[in-house]
């Protein structure tokens, strides 16, 4: 222990009657000590003004908004923090739970359930059980997915609250009263953008998405729209441009993510394709010409994506594997083992087996006495004989069953039993809009059609000066 060096003695028993000199230091470390206390009780006055800037608690008050009070879900992974000061802690936006409380911030990963991440973090598994049990946020804590995060306030192995983003808009709020859970759904403000962007192809439609300022989901959006129209594999060229209008979601001032496309024009080899989205009061929503014909057909042209058409519609074409002149009654889509193969249109699954030469197939019958062929896959989906597909829904796999020389998609399109080259084949189209919407669609979509007459003006005239 440090030897005591002060100016005043404990031991005053045998203390030494005081000197003169002593008197004055005596005198001296007096004026200290009530100088002290004064000097604190001033300085205290002088602050006085700014204690009143300090919040004496941090509820939300009555009528505050959402946007006012941003619930964001923190970034930190299985990380904790100790909160002394929640007056400046507003992550939960709940009201102080008291001092020395931790926040965990947990990433559930693959085989992570609550249970385990309580177990894993020496939580309560009774206060899990609790909150569990309660009617608003059971089901919100039985299923949790790789990637779902979870903010948990506690004290101790007790849990003070819980926070789960359990989408863009909602937030599951659990805290903890005087003697129970309650449990709380917000939802927060998002707010929707819509932006546009024009592009001019030069190397690649996906190139010339960056270079416009899209990202490749917009593009494959844009490209899935027109399908029905242009073959974006085969028929796009330099010098094709293409319009888009889309919405941004944002809230609290982030992009979440891009929403749906609005508008969309596409000139391909000098011809203008136009869509716009529209719901009717029904609720159907669709994408339409601006005569208020929709824009898909009721059949898509390739049931598959594919790296290359392998062999084409030939009524005397040389069979690869029989080597005979034999017709090619479909056409042939190169692509990978295992690419899923989605049906045409809309109809009836009628036959799924082993077919000849076509080895694993699928036949769909669709309206028109139209019916439809898919050979040489690998295995099939769920849908069985008897059920009902709708269009792009996955029938089947991608193989080489029955007399293949390569995994591909052969497919084949018939019209009252008869062959109808499916590249070329005259698509019937879907419904349009109805006729008690058509005022209405001619309404709502007036200023979209202007908005991408805008962005092609504004592109010629660029083009002009340059």
């Amino acid at each position: 222990m440090k030897p005591y060096s002060g100016g005043i003695r404990h031991d005053y028993k045998n203390a030494s009657p005081a000197t003169p000199a002593a008197r004055g230091r005596r005198w001296s470390w007096f004026a200290v000590g009530l100088a002290l206390p004064v000097l604190t009780v001033s300085l205290l006055l002088v602050s006085e003004p700014n204690l009143s800037k300090i919040p004496n608690s941090v509820d939300i008050p009555s009528g505050a908004t959402m946007q006012q009070f941003p619930l964001p879900m923190p970034k930190v992974r299985e990380a904790v923090r100790e909160i002394t000061d929640l007056s400046a802690d507003r992550s939960f936006g709940l009201r102080p739970v008291g001092a020395y409380t931790s926040v965990i911030d947990l990433l559930v990963k693959p085989g992570d359930s609550l249970e385990i991440l309580f177990r894993r973090n020496k939580l309560s598994l009774s206060d899990l059980a609790a909150m569990v049990s309660l009617d608003e946020a059971g089901q919100h804590l039985r299923l949790l997915r790789p990637g779902n995060e979870i903010q948990i306030a506690h004290r101790g192995e007790r849990v003070i609250s819980l926070v789960r983003e359990l989408n863009e808009i909602d937030l599951l709020t659990i805290t903890k009263t005087d003697s129970r859970f309650e449990a709380t759904i917000i939802a927060r403000d998002v707010s929707i953008r819509t932006v546009g962007a024009h592009g001019v192809i030069r190397s690649s439609l996906f190139e010339a998405g960056v270079e416009a300022g899209i990202s490749d989901v917009v593009t494959m959006n844009m490209a899935g729209i027109f399908q029905w129209d242009i073959d974006f594999i085969q028929d796009v060229r330099g010098g094709d441009e293409f319009t888009v209008i889309h919405e941004e979601l944002w809230r609290d001032g982030i992009k979440l993510r891009n929403g749906a496309i609005v508008a969309t024009e596409f000139i391909n080899r000098g011809k203008s394709f136009r869509a716009a989205r529209y719901q009717d009061a029904s609720g159907r929503s669709d994408y339409y010409t601006p005569q208020g014909r929709s824009v898909r057909k009721a059949f898509i042209r390739a049931p598959v994506d594919f790296t290359r058409i392998s062999s084409r519609f030939n009524p005397n074409r040389r069979h690869p594997v029989l080597n005979t002149i034999r017709a090619h009654r479909g056409v042939d889509y190169a692509a990978p083992s295992g690419t899923p193969i989605k049906a045409a249109g809309d109809g009836k699954l009628i036959f799924r087996g082993v077919d000849g030469g076509y080895g694993n197939a699928v036949i769909i019958q669709h309206g028109g006495n139209i019916t439809t062929l898919y050979g040489h896959m690998s295995r099939f989906a769920r849908a069985r004989v008897g059920s009902r597909v709708a269009q792009s829904d996955i029938i089947g796999y991608v193989g080489q069953s029955g007399l293949a020389t390569g995994p591909h998609l052969h497919y084949e399109y018939r019209v009252g039993g008869v062959h109808r080259n499916p590249s070329t084949v005259t698509l019937p189209a879907a419904d349009p809009v109805a006729p008690e919407y058509q005022g209405d669609f001619q309404s709502a979509t007036a200023k979209l059609w202007k908005q991408l007459d805008l962005y092609q003006l504004t592109h010629l005239a660029s083009a002009a000066a340059n």
